[in-house]
Formats: C-alpha cells, structure tokens, sequence
C-alpha cells in the first residue's frame, strides 16, 4: 500500500512541474502553467520556465536583479482566475511582500500563451511589478526612528539619547603605520583584551572602522581625545545612544539597549536589520516593541547600473517610487523611579559586598519610587526577582493572624529561651535581651523579635490563617499593575510541625522578594493592601506579577509562572484600617523601645520597623540574611543583604542612612 501511494505522489509531482509543456488544449493547462509561475515567482527562480520573449536564463537573471535589494525576503505569489482566449490566457498574480513589519501588495497581469503543446509566459519587466519599466530595478530605503525614552517621576528622563564616542582604528587612516601595533596600543590606552582586539583588527577590511570602547561624552571620561589622535590610525566617533544617567543607574529592572547582534537579527525573522538598536534585559527588552516604534520603508524603481553616487548627484532623482510607509516613532515607557531616591539607594548599597537590595514603595499609590540591587547582586534583580526567607519581618504577618483570632498588642505571650517542636530546638537571635523573656506583651516580643513567643503561639494560628494574612498584606497576590517581571512571595497554604513552627518566624518554605517585603510594610501604611505600579503606560502588560520558581537559588534565568503555590488575584480578606492600627503600634514600638532604637532620630515623621535575621545554608552556626522594613509617612522601604549577619546591625543602619537623606 505504502509503495503504491509514493507512485501515485510521484506522478502528481510530475505531472504538475510539466504543466507548462504538458499536452493540454483546455483551460487545465494554463491554469497550471498560472499556478506554477507564481510558485517560480515566490521561489524567485524562473529557470525552468518556457518563456516567450526572453532566454529563460536570462529571465531568470533580471528577476533576481530586479528583486536583489528585498533580499532575504521574498514574496507569496497567488495566481488569480484565468481568463482564456484560444491559445493565449492571462492571469493576475497577487505578490505579497513582508518589508520588515511593513506588507507591500500588488498585482500584476501576466500574458501566457500557447505554441503547439506547450504554455509559455509573455516576459517583460511589468510581470514583476505593474510599474516596473525595462532596465529597472528596485531600490529599499529603511528609515529607523530613533528609540524612544523611558521616563521616570515626573516624566524624569531615565534613559534617553547622550552622546557618546565610539573609539576604535579606522584602516582607512592608518597610512603605512602596523594595525596590530596601533590596536595593541589602544587596547592597553583604554583597558579592553589587546589580543582579542587586535585579532578583531587584523581580520577587518582594509576600509573598516574597528571600535574598541564606547565612551560616555559626560566629562567623566580619562581617556583624552588626544591620547587617542597620538595612536596611528585611531580616532573617536561621536554618536548618540539611548543610555541611562550612569552605567549602573537601575541597569537591573531597565534593561539596556543597543546594537542588534546576529543572533538577535537572525531570530527576528525579518523585523530587525544591521545597525537596529533593540532591548537586551529588563524593561528594554519586555517592551522593546514599544519603545523602537516601526521602520519607514521606501521602494523606489531605479535605473539598473547607476550608483548610489550618480543618484546622488542627479537632478531630479531618477528614481520613482513604487511603495512607502512612514516611520514611527516609539512611545516612551513612563514608569515611577524617582531618580533621586533610585541614586540614593544604588548609592547607599555601593560598599555592600552581597548581594543586597533596597526598594522603596509610595503607600498611598503603590508607586515603586526606587528598586535597587547592590553591585553584590553581580547584574541580579535582587531587588524584585529575588527569593529569600524573610526572616522575622513576616512576623507582622504572623501579628495579623494572631490579632484576627482575638490577640491585641497587648496580650500575653510567653517568650522563652528556647522551645522545642517535634524535636526540633528554636532560640532568639544571639544577644536577645534577658529582661524581655518570660510573659510579656505581643507587642514587646513583636519589638525584641522574641522567636520563641511566635512559635509557642503556634496553635493559635493555622498554617493557611498565615497565608491569609499574607494575601491580606499584598503578599503572594498578583500585582496587575506593577508591569514587570517580579517575585511576589510564596507563602505554603499547608504545613504542620517544624514546617509549620518555621512559617512562625519567616523560615522553611517561606520566601519574599525585597519588592514583597516592601509591599508588606505598605499596606501597613495605607490601612489596606498596596498593589504596587512601576509602568504607568504599558497597554497590555506581558508578564505582570509574575511569579520566579521558588525552589533553588535565585537566577536570572528563572522562569516566570512557575511557582510551586500559584499566586491569588486578590486577598478575600483585606486588612483594615483598624486591624493596620495595631501593626503600627508594634512596628512603633521596634523603634522606641525594641531592636530598631537607632531609628528614632531620623527627622520627619515617626519611623515603624521591623529587622528580621534568615538563617540558611547548612553551617554550624548557620549563616543569615539581614532583612528590615520600615514605614516613614508615605513611603515603605525593605532593605536587604544576603549572608549579612543581624538585620538590626547590618541592614539597619544602610535603611537609616537613606530614610535621613531620602527626607
């Protein structure tokens, strides 16, 4: 069966590729012949065509010619209804053609005609295009408009175009003077890999432009114009590029933008050419679309043999055009950064040797005003893709449950040096002090971090009451405004025993991003739970709230989407302002009578915190991470620094220097 089915396919290939010379006298054969040019066509290939008027060859030749400048694209080519008259038929071939993210559509008219058995087509240059004449050809012309910005408060200019200099060896300047040397010298003049660089020159072309390092033309630059001019052959060229303030400035949520590489082009199936500048990371490249805009295409008929300097100097210009759509610009990406508080915390985090975070968050509006991870996070969005336990700072939600089954800040609760749970022994942080052990307020052990109060409250509250409160807090929500990839938290629904006791004190499967942690202390702040916002003009926002794995280290090739305990659209339960009240008594008293004290001079309005200390890893004794919240009048911030000991002596003072300058 199988062997007589390839026959039978066989012999309907055949007898479609002969349908130009096949024994037809009816309206078969010139519909077959209409269907087999416009497949040569598409293919671009009329070789094996019987043509009338030409040498197919040389057909074949001014097709490619005529069509060199589209390439790689080529066109969908659909033969019409045949209309036929005796021994000659005409046909209209509808092209097609994708220019980018531009379709360019005609039809032309073909002639066909028969000569005993066999359908050959009329050729001449209209065929290919209705107002192509003889000894034509086309010409594309691609303008790019220029890369919109990406805005911060105030329609602050976060990343727009600054001017830079490209430096590099120009070989159509070096005279008689050795490329490898001068490369090996610049190399060293502005720090890049000399032996790569000079392996990069000594393959270029003798009229290529090399560059070693684009420059900044911000007055920071050391390298001098005229250490680059005493190099034979290298020189500077001026350029704009769309670049932040600085090299660092929020690099981890914007992303940067730049040429495309081959890679990019060659995936791009078509949208993107050399010399494209497109997004590469964070909100550059999530909304790359938006911010490139679309090419302005131009196809014009050209007399064949002219160069592009006799077109030039021609007047008129000979050329016509045949198609043309205007560029568009890109829309800028407005977003909340405030770029003073963005510096302030990138600045604060700069001597931190972890990775570390600091995000600040606007209460009233869920504005994220700052999302910055210290040169520790190594490129890492620590600040909103991060996933670490977040210590004691979740027990403002522990807090929250407690007080929904009836607990005020004023109950008691029995905090003791150590308690066991099938087992298992927790303790207090080193140095807790003896004076707050034995009965004491949920306030008190809430301001201490009294470890063990929270785990012998344990029954009071069950595993998925946490998660409530949590959601409650806008913590493991989804967050359909906030417009970029993020970690949002991951808290289990279901645990029992040790796993249970450890969601107490914001440990086991636990696990917060600063930007959750953040959230957290807002909707503290604002008496309700704060969704918080970054894009304000995304349209449709790809990936909104997403959710990194939680399991495994944080990595930038996390997967959005996949958590182990999909997140909730919204809490069914939100906190109340009086439920908020007491949370801020507590957080109050962190600073006036708990771990936090050194806050108490921050100027303004009175500062509510909360440290938390994570341990992790398997050392004896085990290694921590430094969390701390705080709310100071509208504004929320989580400071964070991975494997940095006590929040209260390490994130502590990095959250009380930017609250003192932040105002």
């Amino acid at each position: 069966m199988g062997k007589t089915k390839n026959i039978v396919l066989g012999l309907a290939a055949l007898m479609i590729a002969g349908s130009l010379t096949s024994c037809d006298d009816g309206r078969s054969g010139a519909e077959g012949a209409a269907k087999q040019l416009a497949s040569s066509l598409a293919a671009l290939d009329v070789g094996s065509l019987a043509v009338d008027g030409k040498d197919a060859a040389a057909a074949n030749e001014q097709l490619k010619a005529v069509f060199a400048a589209l390439d790689p694209a080529k066109p969908s080519v659909e033969s019409g209804a045949v209309t036929l008259d005796g021994d000659k038929a005409s046909v209209p071939l509808n092209f097609t053609w994708k220019i980018g993210t531009a379709e360019w559509k005609y039809t032309s008219q073909a002639a066909l005609k028969k000569s005993g058995d066999k359908w050959a087509v009329q050729w001449n240059s209209a065929l290919l295009e209705p107002d192509l004449k003889d000894g034509e050809v086309l010409d594309k012309t691609v303008n790019s408009p220029s890369r919109a910005d990406i805005l911060g408060a105030g329609d602050a200019k976060l990343v727009s175009y600054r001017p830079v200099v490209h430096v590099g060896i120009d070989k159509t300047t070096i005279g008689s003077a050795d490329p490898a040397a001068s490369a090996a010298k610049l190399a060293q003049l502005v720090g890049v890999d000399e032996g790569a660089y000079v392996k990069q020159v000594q393959a270029s072309g003798p009229q290529a432009f090399v560059s070693a390092i684009t420059l900044r033309e911000d007055g920071s630059r050391t390298v001098t114009d005229q250490q680059v001019a005493a190099i034979p052959g290298a020189r500077g060229i001026r350029d704009f590029l769309p670049l932040a303030p600085t090299r660092t400035f929020a690099r981890a949520v914007l992303g940067t933008a730049s040429e495309a590489s081959a890679e990019q082009i060659q995936k791009s199936g078509g949208a993107l050419k050399v010399g494209d500048t497109v997004g590469s990371g964070g909100l550059q490249e999530q909304y790359d679309t938006q911010l490139r805009g679309q090419d302005g295409v131009s196809i014009k008929a050209r007399p064949q043999g002219m160069t592009d300097d006799q077109i030039k100097a021609a007047n008129p210009d000979p050329r016509r055009v045949l198609f043309a759509v205007n560029a568009k610009p890109g829309d800028p990406l407005k977003t909340t950064l405030d770029p003073r508080l963005q510096q302030l915390a990138e600045d604060t985090l700069a001597g931190v040797g972890p990775a570390s975070a600091i995000v600040a968050l606007r209460p009233s509006t869920g504005a994220v005003l700052a999302a910055a991870s210290g040169p520790g996070s190594n490129g890492y969005n620590t600040a909103m893709l991060g996933q670490y336990a977040p210590g004691s700072t979740f027990k403002i939600v522990d807090s929250l449950a407690l007080i929904r089954n009836g607990m005020t800040p004023d109950s008691k609760v029995e905090c003791t040096p150590t308690i066991t749970v099938d087992g298992r022994t927790f303790k207090n942080a080193e140095g807790y002090p003896a004076s707050s052990l034995g009965s004491v307020e949920l306030r008190d052990a809430f301001a201490h971090s009294c470890n063990t109060a929270f785990i012998s409250s344990r029954d009071k509250v069950s595993q998925a009451q946490l998660e409530s409160a949590a959601t409650s807090l806008g913590v493991a929500v989804q967050a359909p405004k906030l417009g970029a990839d993020a970690f949002l938290g991951s808290v289990p629904g279901n645990a029992d025993g040790t796993e249970h006791a450890a969601s107490m004190i914001g440990q086991g499967k636990v696990l917060l991003s600063p930007l959750a942690a953040a959230i957290m202390a807002a909707s503290v702040a604002h008496g309700a739970p704060v969704s918080p916002q970054l894009v304000l003009n995304s349209g449709a926002v790809p990936s909104a709230g997403a959710t990194p794995t939680p399991s495994g280290p944080p990595s930038s090739s996390a997967s959005p989407g996949a958590s182990e305990s999909p997140i909730a659209a919204a809490s069914d339960k939100p906190v109340t302002p009086a439920e908020a009240a007491a949370l801020t008594d507590m957080m109050r008293a962190v600073v006036t009578s708990g771990h936090a004290g050194f806050l108490a001079s921050v100027p303004g309005a009175p500062v509510g915190a909360k440290t938390g200390t994570a341990e992790f890893g398997n050392d004896n004794p085990p290694k921590t991470h430094a969390w701390i919240v705080a709310v100071h009048g509208d504004l929320a911030v989580a400071v964070f620094v991975e494997d940095g000991g006590l929040g209260a002596t390490t994130s502590g003072p990095l959250l009380k220097s930017f609250l003192t300058a932040a105002g």
